[in-house]
């Protein structure tokens, strides 16, 4: 099997956990069963501001690193995905094989993966000493909004082909 192959093998289906919009800037996420993604935009009700094209529209963190950067800061529960600063918690899928392609959420909404989302500083003051190297290698990922809809916790998430 080549490299190229196996980089498009991603039968695996996800879920969607947790969405979080962000109200005003550096205020707490707030935890929300359901949100209209607009096309090319943002979340409706997050208060980035980003232009059409922009590749940092929405950002998504794999579930499965909220123990991993837990255990690096010596904390016995999961991190609460709210802290991290992202919009989405996906599960069942490796985020990052996802960098580059477009991953359809529940029924309507079409994301395509832009890059990699990198901590910043916050990350020392919202999880304390240490929390901007938990993270890095666990930031999740940045994405596009190409076809916008409703999302909901409980959403598939599956790989576009």
């Amino acid at each position: 099997m080549t490299i190229a192959q196996l980089l498009d093998s991603l039968p695996q289906t996800g879920r969607l956990e947790w969405i979080g919009l962000r109200p005003r800037r550096r205020e707490p996420l707030l935890a929300v069963p359901e949100a209209t993604a607009e096309t090319d935009r943002r979340l409706i009700g997050d208060h980035a501001s980003v232009r059409p094209g922009g590749k940092r529209q929405v950002t998504l963190v794999q579930h499965e690193h909220l123990t991993a950067v837990a255990g690096f800061l010596g904390l016995a529960e999961p991190v609460h995905p709210g802290r991290l600063r992202r919009n989405l918690v996906v599960s069942g899928l490796n985020l990052l094989a996802l960098k580059n392609r477009r991953v359809r959420l529940g029924d309507e909404v079409i994301l395509e993966i832009t890059g990699e989302c990198h901590p910043c500083s916050r990350m020392e003051e919202e999880l304390g000493p240490g929390g901007y190297n938990a993270l890095r290698g666990h930031g999740g990922l940045t994405a596009r909004i190409i076809r916008g809809g409703t999302l909901r916790v409980g959403d598939p998430v599956r790989v576009e082909p």
